[in-house]
C-alpha cells in the first residue's frame, strides 16, 4: 500500500487535516483576541494603557466597583440608573418581540396569501439594513411625533433589531410540528384557536425560548441605534460605557466591559442548556 493511500485512508469521513487544523485555531484566536486583551487590560496594574501591562493587579475592578456604588459628581447618570434603563428595555424588547414572533411565524409557516415572500425579506432586512442609517430614520420618525417618546423608543427601536432572530427560531420551530397535531386536536374538539394555544405554542417551546434570549442579548447589547435614541436622562451601560471614552479612555470601561461578556456568555451558556444547539438559529 502506498503512502498517498495510507493517507488518504487516515482520513475519514468528518477527519480534518493538519492544515484545516492549524487554520481553524488561527481564525478562532482572531475571533476572542479582542476579548483577551480586553480581560488581559482590565488586570492593569500601571495608569496608562500599555499593552501589554507592566504589572497586574484589581485595582480597575476597585474602581469600577466604588464608580457604582459611590457615582462621580460629573457623571449625569449612573451605572446602575444605566443598567436599570437596560435590564428594563430587554426585558420589554424580549417580550414584546416574542408577541409579534409566534403569531407571524405561524403565518408564514401555515397560512398561503400574497405578498408572503415580500414578508418574509422585509422579517430579515433589519440583520441587513444599516444600523447608522436605521438610526437616523428612526430619530427622524419619533421627533416628528406630537408626543415625546423616552424609553420606549427605545424598546421600538430594539424590537426591530431583534424581531427577525425571534422569528427565525419560532419558524424552525413551526417547521418541525406537523399539522396533524391541529387537526387532531380539532377532531377532539378544540377551537382552532385553543389548538393554536393549547398544542401549537408548547410544541413551538425551544424556537420560543431561543428567540426571547437572544432578543434579550441583542438589545442588551446594542448602541449604534441606541446612540441615535438615548436622552440625556434614559441611557443603556453600552452608551454609559461609551461616554466615559469620549473625552479620555477611563480604564475601568474594561472592567465594565468583562462584566457584560460575562453576563453575555452565561445567557449563552443557558441558552444552549435551555434548547440545545440544534434549536438555535442566529
Amino acid at each position: 500500500m502506498s503512502a498517498l493511500t495510507k493517507k488518504r485512508m487516515a482520513l475519514l469521513p468528518g477527519d480534518t487535516g493538519k492544515f484545516a487544523g492549524i487554520l481553524s485555531g488561527f481564525i478562532l484566536l482572531l475571533a476572542v483576541l479582542p476579548i483577551l486583551t480586553m480581560i488581559v487590560m482590565s488586570f492593569s496594574g500601571a495608569s496608562n494603557l500599555d499593552f501589554p501591562p507592566s504589572s497586574y493587579s484589581l485595582q480597575w475592578y476597585k474602581a469600577a466597583w466604588h464608580t457604582f456604588v459611590s457615582p462621580d459628581a460629573s457623571d449625569v447618570l449612573s451605572l446602575g440608573q444605566a443598567m436599570a434603563t437596560s435590564l428594563l428595555v430587554s426585558c420589554l424588547t424580549m417580550v414584546f418581540a416574542t408577541l409579534i414572533a409566534v403569531p407571524a411565524a405561524y403565518a408564514l409557516t401555515r397560512c398561503e396569501f400574497r405578498g408572503k415572500a415580500v414578508a418574509l425579506q422585509l422579517m430579515s432586512l433589519p440583520l441587513v439594513f444599516p444600523m447608522v442609517v436605521l438610526g437616523l430614520a428612526l430619530l427622524l420618525v419619533f421627533d416628528s411625533l406630537p408626543f415625546h417618546l423616552t424609553t420606549s423608543r427605545l424598546v421600538i427601536a430594539h424590537v426591530i433589531l431583534a424581531l427577525p432572530f425571534v422569528v427565525k427560531n419560532c419558524t424552525a420551530a413551526m417547521l418541525s410540528i406537523g399539522s396533524e397535531v391541529e387537526e387532531a386536536a380539532r377532531m377532539l374538539g378544540a377551537s382552532p384557536l385553543r389548538a393554536i394555544v393549547d398544542v401549537v405554542v408548547p410544541l413551538m417551546k425551544s424556537g420560543i425560548l431561543a428567540g426571547m434570549l437572544l432578543a434579550f442579548i441583542v438589545s442588551f447589547n446594542e448602541f449604534t441605534v441606541t446612540y441615535f435614541l438615548y436622552t440625556i436622562d434614559v441611557m443603556t451601560v453600552p452608551i454609559w460605557m461609551y461616554s466615559r471614552t469620549v473625552s479620555s479612555l477611563d480604564p475601568t470601561v474594561f472592567s465594565f466591559a468583562v462584566l457584560i461578556v460575562l453576563i453575555d456568555f452565561v445567557l449563552i451558556w443557558a441558552l444552549e442548556k435551555l434548547v440545545g444547539e440544534g434549536g438555535v438559529s442566529f
